[in-house]
């Protein structure tokens, strides 16, 4: 298949595209610059210059695909209600272009989008309403894309998406350590996150393309709850930082913007997406993985 992949120079987006050309598969990757143009070419892919803001160039790298995989999506958390708006654009453009024509759309979502506190599975939906989490507009979108007759399929990435090039949770808690000189937890930190190997994720993308039933939900979650102390300690080992449990007030004061995620629990299971596409996570844990040198090696921009 001819594959249009945007977020393809992107942590997860690279992945797949290696992923696919490994698989024999072709690739058009959506590059907003110069440099990101090279890379896809390095790796064996074709480019489609452009952005999530050129909807033009959207139309076009779908246009000429046999499917569409949309990783990309602005992670600046200061604008993050906007970069929710602008996902649910490019999920409806790229629809639009599909509609009516059995090509397999592929978007990403997130577990952070479902109900806190239990065990979400691939059925689970989002919270709606007030409460709702502004990403669930991807869902949103992507459901009105089905209705209007597109093969569309949602990956739920888990929040921790791990692997060399990890430039996100963990990392910023790396970063938050090292400014406080502590590593921190909140309450007695039996919080629980996801957690995904990078290339384990990137191959469920390609299994997804392939093999995908219209209209499901699957789960990129290897590991269904890693408890946020496990993830403190050894933060604070690596970096030889008392590890300390913080209050509700203390930790607002200590993660900052990102209170919210350190607190954050919601353990998924992808027992269904497991059973379903024959996905096996194979690559290292999160625990295992976080455990490296190259984890601690560089502090974040």
């Amino acid at each position: 298949m001819r594959v249009f992949v945007t977020g393809a120079t992107g942590f997860v987006g690279s992945a797949v595209v290696h992923e696919l050309i490994n698989a024999g598969h072709q690739v058009l990757g959506l590059a907003r610059s110069e440099a990101a143009a090279k890379l896809l070419m390095a790796a064996g892919a074709q480019v489609q210059r452009g952005d999530l803001e050129d909807l033009e160039s959207l139309r076009i790298g779908a246009a000429v695909a046999d499917g569409v995989i949309h990783t990309a999506f602005n992670h600046d958390f200061s604008k993050f209600q906007e970069n929710c708006e602008t996902d649910r654009r490019v999920i409806e453009t790229l629809g639009s272009i599909l509609v009516g024509s059995d090509r397999p759309l592929i978007v990403t979502s997130a577990i952070g989008v479902l109900p806190r506190g239990h065990l979400a599975t691939e059925e689970t939906m989002p919270v709606a309403g007030s409460a709702a989490h502004p990403r669930a507009a991807t869902e949103e979108a992507a459901n009105s894309v089905a209705a209007q007759g597109v093969r569309i399929s949602v990956i739920r990435l888990a929040p921790s998406v791990h692997g060399n090039g990890d430039h996100a949770f963990v990392p910023r808690l790396i970063d938050i350590a090292r400014e406080k000189g502590i590593s921190a937890f909140i309450g007695d930190g039996s919080n629980r996150w996801p957690a995904v190997h990078r290339l384990d994720a990137a191959h469920l993308f390609r299994l997804v393309l392939e093999k995908g039933i219209a209209g499901a939900r699957y789960h990129a979650v290897a590991e269904e709850g890693v408890p946020f102390r496990e993830i403190a300690d050894v933060i604070g080992r690596q970096l030889n930082v008392p590890v300390v449990s913080k209050d509700s007030a203390e930790a607002a004061e200590h993660f900052g913007w990102f209170t919210p995620f350190a607190a954050m629990d919601i353990p998924a299971s992808s027992q269904q997406t497991q059973k379903q596409l024959g996905w096996y996570p194979t690559h290292p844990k999160l625990i295992d993985d976080i455990d490296q040198p190259h984890y601690f090696a560089n502090e974040l921009p």
